[in-house]
């Protein structure tokens, strides 16, 4: 018998995303199907949305919601069942989905998230789901609505994604939200004298995951736990750690239309055409002697950035260039321009966001950087070796559970898929730039890692089954 879920995310690929939230909302439905779990997902009614909805129709309408009156439609978008909760007075506005043209929040954040917490609750009545799967602190109101909504309990897991973001408010907010008084509590929505909403998930949700098991230890920890440990740690006995993965069909070089030329593990040898095309895009020598080596991903602390720019002169002492694609913090994104001035046709820097870009450069470069100081699960380095690119990780949270190292025990049995480093400092990372320039220069171990790495499963397929046996457990299955 199909078990019927409703999903509640902030962001989704294609339409919406700034990060790799929007690509697991996208591909676990998918994934979850052969398992007999019918997935619908709810996310905001932004303009990307609405317009992509085929055969949209309305199935609800209130006028009581908080924020005020919105409808939600139904519809077909990128093969996926969708629900777009369309109030355009909270998400009828271009760009990021969270920040002003200003690059500050929002300052109707809190109830444009209360809105699509509080709709998702209502129509998981609605709709007669036997689950509700929801997605970070944009989400995080979701089981707080369903326990106090009218009706049968339904069961809820709540899954973080990066315990970093956790959607705090002032207490003024809660008088907006339709909840009972009762709410606002220590046993409740009420976090350090505002709400909380990933706090509110953490504690009304029935089952809890985070997107990899050493992620899931690391936020028992007070250095890991943001605040949120002991919650935490009261709860470990429905809290799973759970590796994100990848739709291998979107993410295929054999068939990517994006790359100067396709390849696979059978014949890497076209990769050179699109290393070729990744310099000419960010106007690199020709003559280079070392790895190609590149950065994607968001310009901030928490992904090291900086630690690169301090690593720059080891790494150009091994004859290596790098890229630089992403955005982030105005002041590191100065900083990366900055890197590429001082070293023209060594360093090459694309402030922004870019698809497209960044898949040729996944097809080109020789590895990628990772070097962050925490990391839920990362989907960067789960591509990278898809598309034969060693990643080049810190040893923490998802990084450590997706990367095998090519240590010297790792390379005498034939396995490793990339270079782990221990600790996020810049002399670590110079030192794992090394290591990688060395395997680089041996011709037969780099053409076995990049093998190791494309052949090795980060697909959905067994983090589906995990869900799965969750929403049947939740219902009781």
């Amino acid at each position: 018998m199909t078990l019927s879920v409703l999903a509640v995310a902030s962001e989704i690929y294609p339409f919406v995303k700034t990060g790799g939230l929007a690509d697991v909302v996208a591909a676990l439905p998918a994934a979850l199907a052969p398992l007999d779990v019918a997935v619908t997902t709810l996310v905001p009614g932004y303009p990307a949305v609405c317009d992509a909805l085929e055969g949209a129709h309305e199935i609800a309408a209130w006028q009581d919601l908080p924020g005020g009156a919105a409808r939600v439609l139904r519809g077909r978008a990128g093969g996926l069942d969708l629900l777009a909760l369309d109030s355009p007075q909270l998400f009828d506005r271009p760009g990021n989905p969270y920040l002003a043209p200003d690059g500050t929040d929002w300052p109707d954040n809190g109830l444009r998230f209360a809105a699509l917490g509080a709709a998702a609750a209502r129509l998981a009545h609605a709709l007669g789901v036997d689950a509700v799967h929801a997605h970070d602190w944009q989400a995080g109101l979701v089981p707080a609505y369903l326990r106090h909504t009218e009706g049968p309990l339904l069961p809820s897991l709540f899954t973080v994604h990066n315990l970093a973001f956790q959607g705090r408010f002032s207490a003024d907010l809660f008088s907006l939200l339709g909840l009972p008084a009762s709410a606002f509590a220590i046993d409740g929505v009420e976090f350090h004298g505002g709400v909380g909403f990933l706090k509110a998930g953490l504690w009304y949700a029935n089952a809890l995951s985070t997107v990899s098991p050493t992620y899931a230890e690391e936020i028992l920890t007070p250095e890991g736990g943001m605040g949120l440990d002991g919650l935490l740690r009261a709860r470990t006995d429905v809290l799973f750690g759970i590796r994100n993965g990848i739709d291998l069909e979107e993410w295929n070089p054999a068939t990517d239309p994006h790359l100067a030329a396709r390849f696979s593990a059978d014949d890497p040898y076209p990769r050179a055409a699109n290393a070729a095309l990744v310099g000419e895009r960010f106007a690199l020598d020709g003559n280079r002697v070392g790895p190609l080596l590149a950065f994607i991903g968001r310009l901030t602390w928490q992904k090291g950035i900086d630690l690169v720019l301090e690593a720059l002169p080891a790494l150009l002492d091994c004859g290596a260039q790098l890229v630089i694609l992403g955005q982030g913090e105005a002041a590191l994104s100065a900083a990366c321009e900055a890197a590429q001035a001082a070293h023209p046709g060594r360093v090459g820097v694309f402030v922004g966001y870019s698809e497209p870009l960044a898949r040729i450069v996944y097809g080109g470069a020789d590895a990628v950087l990772i070097p962050s100081r925490f990391e839920p699960c990362g989907l960067v380095q789960l591509i990278a070796q898809r598309y034969g690119a060693i990643p080049v990780v810190a040893r923490t949270g998802g990084l450590a559970d997706t990367v095998i190292d090519a240590n010297d025990a790792a390379l005498s049995m034939g396995w490793g898929t990339g270079v782990m480093f221990a600790s996020s400092s810049a002399y670590a990372l110079a030192a794992a730039i090394r290591r990688t320039s060395r395997l680089f220069q041996d011709r037969n171990t780099w053409l076995r890692l990049q093998a190791n790495a494309m052949q090795l499963d980060v697909s959905w397929r067994g983090s589906a089954e995990r869900y799965a046996a969750i929403f049947r457990r939740l219902a009781g299955r």
